[in-house]
């Protein structure tokens, strides 16, 4: 099975975003992912909470080379990296192979091909649904906080804001509970996730060699659509009936960062103004 590095990066502070991507594309390497990331959804509680949470690192860039982390970063990319995290995971080549296409074609739909929202997060928003959010969203659930966030961003204009997102997922099981998580996954894939279009377009299992992997057993990074998207799956019942059936006990610890491929896109032509966000 071909191993795969995720590298999570937070650039210098001296160090633009398009500064780096132009330097990236300058390199040899050929990135699976670059995705410009935006903030945590869900928060690690346990696992790798040291290098990703304490020292209060802004993260700027998720990097997925289609390489073992063996093979270092150019040194040229390097002078321009501040911190940096990385895992490896081995991914079926099924899911390799074609994922340039399918990944342009998730970014870049067309219209058609987007599924329209249910109106159920426009419901939560005019008191409709009192009761149905949760004070918090580090069980996947819609919070007034997440809610609020997506309303600000994604009134920015740009296709940041409301264009394709990509859910960067690690995973760590129970002991004796990843078939409950494959559950999970099935229902996301035939309906509760899927009618979203939510599409789980890498998924590995964590190299664990040697001491690596901090503890995660899968990562997983998954296409929505736009920030709407997920706010409406979040908010359903048919989504919460298997998140709170089969995900939720399962998982030992997780982490969600949200990222945009599509912002990605909008800086490598964004000139030195579009500076490290």
């Amino acid at each position: 099975m071909p191993i795969c590095t995720l590298h999570i990066l937070s650039l210098h502070p001296s160090t633009s975003t398009p500064q780096f991507l132009r330097t990236l594309s300058s390199t040899s390497l050929k990135p699976l992912t670059v995705s410009h990331i935006i903030r945590w959804i869900i928060l690690p509680t346990t696992i790798s909470t040291a290098p990703l949470l304490a020292q209060n690192i802004h993260w700027d860039i998720l990097l997925i080379l289609p390489s073992p982390a063996s093979t270092p970063l150019p040194e040229s990319l390097q002078k321009l990296i501040e911190h940096q995290w990385s895992i490896e995971a081995g991914v079926p080549s099924r899911i390799l192979s074609g994922y340039e296409d399918k990944n342009s074609r998730l970014l870049n739909p067309k219209k058609q091909d987007v599924p329209a929202l249910s109106g159920t997060v426009e419901e939560l928003q005019n008191g409709k649904e009192k009761g149905r959010m949760k004070d918090s969203s580090q069980n996947l659930e819609l919070s007034p906080e997440l809610l609020r966030w997506i309303e600000t961003f994604t009134s920015s204009g740009t296709r940041e804001g409301q264009g394709a997102v990509s859910m960067l997922n690690l995973l760590a099981f129970k002991p004796g509970m990843k078939e409950e998580y494959l559950k999970y996954g099935k229902a996301f894939a035939e309906s509760a996730g899927s009618s979203r279009g939510g599409d789980a377009k890498i998924v590995g299992s964590v190299i664990k060699d040697d001491g690596k992997g901090e503890g995660w057993d899968e990562v997983a990074l998954a296409h929505y659509p736009s920030l709407w998207h997920f706010a409406d799956m979040l908010a359903s019942e048919d989504y919460q009936e298997a998140n709170q059936k089969y995900r939720v006990g399962s998982l030992r610890d997780t982490c969600i960062l949200c990222t945009s491929e599509v912002g990605i896109e909008e800086m490598k032509g964004g000139g030195e103004e579009k500076a490290k966000l």
